[in-house]
């Protein structure tokens, strides 16, 4: 990944993540995943109420691809990762990654391509992304 275009987000793991082996359950990688991409989009200005409210449109999710390497734990301090791979006029996608902190640096635990497309929030038909968002995201 490129690290100057991407973005980190901090995630301490607590036990509502967790399943009954006390690891990290599979889909909270998913909220760890969208909670990265919010506030990445909110580094940037973009904050999607606010897009909703004035523009009439919103991001929604169409394609996760989502791969494990190593499972997280109680307690740990993780850095949720978003980096966008590809804008068009109506969709983007963005790798993410979840990394565990350690001292002696970061290790891989899951990964992923998120597609997300731009949608009327009224008729929840496909639209185009609005320009001045295109501009932001470049």
């Amino acid at each position: 990944m490129h690290p100057e275009r991407t973005f980190s987000w901090p995630v301490r793991v607590y036990w509502e993540d967790t399943d009954a082996g006390g690891i990290v359950f599979y889909a909270n990688y998913l909220k760890f995943f969208e909670r990265a991409r919010t506030e990445w989009l909110r580094s940037l200005g973009i904050e999607q109420r606010v897009l909703r409210e004035t523009t009439g449109g919103m991001f929604v999710v169409s394609d996760t691809r989502i791969r494990y390497h190593q499972p997280a734990r109680l307690d740990d301090e993780l850095s949720v990762t978003a980096r966008p791979l590809e804008t068009g006029r109506a969709s983007m996608t963005i790798q993410q990654q979840a990394l565990l902190k350690t001292q002696a640096g970061n290790v891989l635990l899951c990964e992923g391509t998120i597609r997300v497309g731009w949608i009327n929030a009224t008729s929840y038909k496909p639209a185009r992304i609005p320009q001045t968002i295109l501009e932001t995201l470049k």
